[in-house]
């Protein structure tokens, strides 16, 4: 896992419409997820529901179908509609391990609706599955998904206490290697600066974020997979010290891709009263297809700022 969101926060809506992903190879996916991706990708999101809706009709029990319906779903802001697809996809999940996968998505629907209590609910049922069979490293990156949505959500408090669960988490994996041990030290300053940072406290976000740094600097295992998301970093700590030029010059060096860097970058041009850039860069993350952390922030957020014509 080399991403900082912890969810494998590359993975779009169309390729996670299938459940649970790890055991539904794209190849065998079925011929509807793949005519979904189509409808979706053509702008037609009501039929895709639709497609998705009558295979359920005949197969009620599919869980890539329901599963697909219900990401979906969030994906148009009609998260009370996603979560009975959910709840079905739990109560019909095989074994423990595709439970597990089930709950996740339901956490990230409630993600979807900016629900933190919710999310971390169905995140510590996941969190436990891993504890059963001692995966430490999907412990931490477990807690981290649910203490990203709360500190986007701003509940700080709770998301301090879900990211400091996962740090300790990753470090109990008995084989742990050193360049772990720096990945997790570097997670943690991460998290550790953007809390900082939105309390106010910028003597505190800078000490953070010249640690994580150190990080970076002195193991280049951890440079190669990491060394990526610092702009993120010390943009998001410019942005809430009301350094927008500074904010603005870091967010261009992040990943223009993540819906998140997407959302940060029309504030930041609002601030600037760069209007027309700040509504290109809402429509942009608006256009997102994920079904993660960072889209749970993302796409309500953005199809707001971004008018009517966003959110279809």
């Amino acid at each position: 896992m080399k991403s900082i969101y912890w969810y494998g926060a590359a993975t779009a809506l169309v390729m996670a419409l299938s459940l649970p992903a790890q055991t539904q190879p794209a190849q065998t996916q079925p011929d509807f997820l793949r005519q979904g991706r189509q409808l979706i990708q053509e702008g037609k999101a009501e039929d895709a529901l639709g497609l998705y809706q009558a295979i359920l009709k005949s197969t009620p029990d599919s869980l890539p179908a329901n599963n697909a319906a219900g990401s979906l779903l969030d994906w148009m802001g009609r998260g009370d509609e996603a979560r009975k697809y959910f709840s079905k996809t739990i109560d019909i999940a095989p074994d423990a391990k595709a439970i597990a996968a089930a709950q996740r998505a339901m956490a990230m629907s409630w993600a979807f609706s900016g629900n933190c209590k919710k999310t971390v609910g169905f995140e510590q049922l996941v969190y436990q599955y891993y504890v059963t069979i001692n995966d430490f490293y999907q412990q931490g990156e477990v807690a981290d998904e649910a203490a990203r949505v709360c500190l986007d959500a701003g509940d700080l408090d709770t998301a301090y206490q879900w990211y400091l669960t996962g740090h300790l988490a990753g470090l109990r994996q008995p084989d742990i290697t050193p360049d772990r041990k720096s990945l997790w030290a570097f997670r943690w300053e991460h998290a550790q600066a953007r809390i900082a940072a939105r309390k106010g406290n910028q003597t505190e976000a800078d000490k953070h974020v010249n640690a994580a740094q150190a990080l970076i600097d002195s193991d280049s295992e951890v440079a190669k997979g990491q060394a990526r998301f610092l702009p993120y970093l010390v943009g998001y700590v410019a942005f809430y010290r009301g350094d927008y030029e500074a904010a603005l010059a870091q967010f261009a060096k992040a990943d223009q891709s993540d819906p998140f860097i997407q959302c940060m970058l029309g504030d930041t041009y609002e601030k600037l009263g760069r209007k027309d850039a700040a509504l290109a860069a809402y429509r942009k993350a608006a256009a997102t297809t994920s079904h993660n952390p960072p889209a749970a922030y993302a796409r309500p957020y953005a199809a707001k700022r971004s008018g009517p014509a966003e959110t279809r």
